[in-house]
C-alpha cells in the first residue's frame, strides 16, 4: 500500500512538472514582454528569498567564480544569477513564436570568431561545438542554424537531450528545440547509438553541439576547474578525436538589453588523436572558466561540480 501511494505521489508531481512546463510554453508568449519580464524578475527574488537547496548550490557555485567577492557581493551576484536564470526560461518559452530572423540578426551582429567556424565546415571534417550552461544556449543554436542557411549549408545541428519524465515533458522539450531547427537524439530508448549518429552527422561535414560544462556520471575526465579539481565530461573531446572533426569551445552571455545576446566562438582545440583528449578537455575547462569569470551572472549551473569544500568568501570591508 505504501509503495502504491508513493508511486502515485510520483506520478502527481511529474505531471504537475509537465503541466507547469505546458502552461509556460502556451501562455507566456501570449502576455505584453514587459510583463513576462517582470514575473520572471519577481520569481528570481522570490527564489532568492527563500534560498532553497537549488539557490544555495547556485551561490557554491558562483563563490568558485568569484572568489574574492564579500558576503553582500556574492547575494547580489546570486541574485543577479537567478534573473540571468529567469531570463532564460521566460526567452525559452517564447522563442518557437518569436522573429527568428531578428534574433539570429541581433546575435549575428555581437557573434565573434564565426571564422573559426567557417574554417573547420571549409576544411570538411565537421565541428563539434563544446558550451557551458552561460546565458542562452537555445538561442545560440537558433544563431547557428541561421547561420548555417546564410552559408549556404544544411540549416541543422545535431545533438543530445537527456530522456526526461514523464516522457510528455521530454516530447515537449524535443517539439520546442526542433522547432528551432535542432536534431535531438535521446541518450536512452534509441535506434541506434546516439554517438555513432553523431560521428555520421561529422562525416558528412555536419555541426555537432554539446553541453559540456557538467559531468553527470561521475566518470568524467579530471580537470581543473576555476581553481579546483573538478570533472568534465570528455564526449567532445573524444568525439573530434575520434572523427577528425574540429573541437570549438563557445561562451554565450546576455547583454544588458533584455534582448541582446553576445557569443564567442574560440579558435580550434588541437585534439587530432586519442591521447590528446585529457589536455582538450582541460583546455576547455579554461576557456569555460575564463568566460565564466568575465560574466558570472550568466551562469546558471544550479547542480554540484566540485567535491571539495572549496574557497570561503572574502569577508566584507568593514
Amino acid at each position: 500500500m505504501g509503495w502504491c501511494v508513493d508511486n502515485a505521489a510520483v506520478n502527481l508531481a511529474e505531471w504537475a512538472l509537465d503541466a507547469g512546463y505546458g502552461l509556460g510554453w502556451s501562455m507566456v508568449r501570449r502576455l505584453p514582454p514587459p510583463v513576462a519580464r517582470g514575473l520572471f524578475t519577481g520569481a528570481a527574488e522570490l527564489a532568492a528569498r527563500r534560498d532553497g537547496p537549488a539557490v544555495r548550490q547556485l551561490r557554491a557555485n558562483l563563490r568558485r567564480a568569484a572568489p574574492q567577492a564579500g558576503a553582500d557581493e556574492l547575494d547580489a551576484l546570486v541574485r543577479a544569477g537567478l534573473r540571468s536564470y529567469a531570463r532564460y526560461w521566460r526567452e525559452a518559452f517564447c522563442l518557437p513564436t518569436a522573429d527568428h530572423e531578428a534574433i539570429y540578426r541581433r546575435v549575428d551582429a555581437l557573434t565573434v570568431g564565426r571564422e573559426h567556424l567557417l574554417d573547420a565546415l571549409t576544411a570538411g571534417r565537421g565541428a563539434v561545438v563544446a558550451l557551458p550552461h552561460t546565458g542562452n544556449w537555445d538561442v545560440a543554436g537558433l544563431w547557428l542554424v541561421h547561420a548555417l542557411r546564410a552559408w549556404g549549408r544544411p540549416a541543422q545541428f545535431s545533438t543530445i537531450a537527456a530522456r526526461l519524465r514523464p516522457e510528455s515533458l521530454y516530447r515537449r522539450f524535443v517539439d520546442y528545440r526542433e522547432s528551432l531547427g535542432f536534431e535531438i537524439l535521446p541518450t536512452s530508448g534509441y535506434a541506434e547509438l546516439p554517438l555513432r549518429t553523431l560521428a555520421r552527422r561529422l562525416a558528412a561535414n555536419g555541426v555537432v553541439c554539446l553541453l559540456a560544462d557538467l559531468d553527470l556520471t561521475r566518470r568524467g575526465m579530471p580537470v581543473t576547474f576555476l581553481g579546483s579539481p573538478a570533472r568534465m565530461p570528455p564526449g567532445p573531446a573524444r568525439l573530434a578525436a575520434d572523427t577528425g572533426a574540429a573541437l570549438l569551445p563557445v561562451s554565450c552571455s546576455f547583454t544588458d538589453h533584455p534582448e541582446g545576446w553576445r557569443q564567442e566562438i574560440h579558435p580550434a582545440v588541437p585534439v587530432s588523436e586519442v591521447s590528446a583528449v585529457g589536455s582538450a578537455v582541460q583546455h576547455l575547462a579554461d576557456t569555460f572558466g575564463a568566460a565564466i569569470t568575465a560574466r558570472p551572472q550568466d551562469w546558471h549551473m544550479t547542480q554540484r561540480i566540485w567535491r571539495d569544500r572549496g574557497p570561503r568568501s572574502r569577508p566584507p570591508v568593514p
